[in-house]
């Protein structure tokens, strides 16, 4: 039997509260020395529930509150008023629920009120949530997205999951057009916000890097008057900046920092008077650090804490994940993939790593008309670099061509992993780099029998 996970267990308020928050019309029943709970998957149901029926392009939720009932909730909310049934104990009615979802989460985090940090970038906003996290929660309790609950509805669980005792929040913020920011910015109210940076991801949707530069500030249209920006220095990012809250940027040539070792698997270095040490590689991923540096400092969290959660950082799976298999060290970044993360992960392995070296690169996903332009960048870039073997497989990958490093394309991900296992050299260095839909933990199967 499949077992589903509740998320946002922690928010039960009164129907007082409810009316209040939402302005919610009662139907029917209800009592105020009763706290409610809430669920949007019939599923889930406990017997505290009031069932949110959430409606999208390719469902409706109204369609299961007699599943709701059945399994148990007190009651439901129904933007439709003919909707009274006698099995419910609980009926509120309201024009819109998936904006009362969002109403709720926000009462109820502001209820709270922990110091929340919210981020958003075209690549690293992951990465970054989870460095905060990994920081943060030395400092008192932590709640963090969970997975890639980035949307309106992630959001209202991972507001809904904190209690009483949260000290600090941390929300990762995704897009794919305007407006979608700014309205988990209205609901969120963060103290601190964080622009990772601002690149040619979604770039398909929306047009121009000035249009994505401008739907990633959305993040500060919300942030509190007293809470700050902690940019990357990026002149777009500059050029839409409202200059309405105090900003920072930052950025690799930061004269505070000095980088002072960096291997294929971890990187050094000193951030205005202190050292830290990272797990990982990259200078990506300092840059990385260097905003979550910025926040803990903001949030008054100690240097040494803060180093110390940036050690114990660990990036999440087939984000620079790193195996021994059959003789060959491969490292995985393949959970996304734009044309600024494939530049920096190329730059990283092939920099930083010793020969021989072979990266193998799939479809970078969501480019617009440009598509093609933007893998044969990629073949350019490579040109800079040193590499033994350039291997390809997809339709818009069979564009990145490397006129200095052998590049050879494939038609299937298990004729890529046979040629591997056939043909390079055992010891040899591996990174796989494309988007999430190329599915390459096969080429990991494949290389594993």
């Amino acid at each position: 039997m499949v077992e589903f996970k509740r998320i946002g267990d922690n928010m039960k308020l009164s129907l007082k509260e409810i009316v209040n928050a939402i302005g919610a019309e009662v139907l029917k029943g209800g009592s105020d020395n009763f706290e409610y709970s809430f669920s949007t998957d019939t599923r889930t149901i406990k017997e505290c529930d009031l069932y949110i029926p959430l409606k999208g392009e390719n469902f409706d939720g109204a369609v299961f509150i007699d599943k709701a009932l059945e399994n148990g909730a007190k009651g439901y909310f129904t933007s439709d008023k003919s909707k009274i049934l006698n099995n419910a104990e609980v009926i509120l009615y309201t024009n819109d629920t998936k904006e009362a979802y969002l109403k709720l989460a926000n009462y109820h985090k502001n209820k709270i009120n922990p110091c929340t940090i919210a981020v958003t970038g075209s690549s690293g906003k992951t990465t970054v949530k989870e460095m905060l996290y990994s920081v943060f929660k030395n400092a008192g309790e932590t709640v963090k997205s969970i997975l890639n609950h980035n949307n309106e509805i992630g959001l209202c669980q991972t507001l809904s999951d904190i209690d009483k005792n949260t000290k600090y929040l941390i929300v990762e913020m995704g897009m794919r057009g305007f407006g979608e920011i700014e309205l988990l910015s209205k609901y969120t109210q963060p103290d601190i916000a964080i622009i990772v940076n601002s690149g040619s991801a979604h770039i398909g949707r929306l047009g121009s890097l000035l249009n994505i530069a401008k739907a990633k500030f959305e993040i500060a249209k919300y942030l509190k008057s007293d809470g700050i920006l902690i940019a990357h220095d990026n002149p777009l990012i500059k050029e839409v900046n409202d200059n309405k809250h105090k900003t920072i940027y930052f950025s690799l040539e930061d004269k505070n920092l000095e980088i002072t070792e960096m291997t294929a698997e971890n990187s050094e270095f000193i951030y205005k008077g202190n050292k830290y040490k990272l797990n990982v590689s990259g200078e990506h991923n300092i840059q990385n650090a260097l905003s979550v540096i910025e926040a803990g400092l903001y949030a008054g969290l100690n240097p040494d804490i803060i180093a110390k959660g940036l050690f114990e950082f660990s990036p999440i799976e087939k984000r620079w994940d790193i195996e021994d298999i059959k003789g060959f060290k491969v490292i995985n970044d393949s959970y996304n993939s734009n044309p600024d993360s494939v530049k920096a992960a190329l730059k990283t392995f092939l920099t930083h790593t010793p020969s021989p070296k072979t990266v193998v690169l799939g479809d970078m996903g969501e480019l617009g008309r440009d598509e093609k332009k933007y893998h044969k960048e990629v073949g350019k870039f490579l040109d800079n670099l040193e590499c033994d073997y350039v291997l390809t497989v997809g339709e818009l990958a069979e564009y990145i061509v490397s006129a200095k490093n052998k590049t050879i394309h494939f038609n299937s991900k298990k004729e890529l992993a046979d040629y591997i296992k056939e043909n390079l050299p055992k010891h040899s260095n591996i990174l796989l780099k494309a988007s999430r839909f190329m599915k390459f933990e096969e080429i990991i199967e494949e290389l594993k029998k």
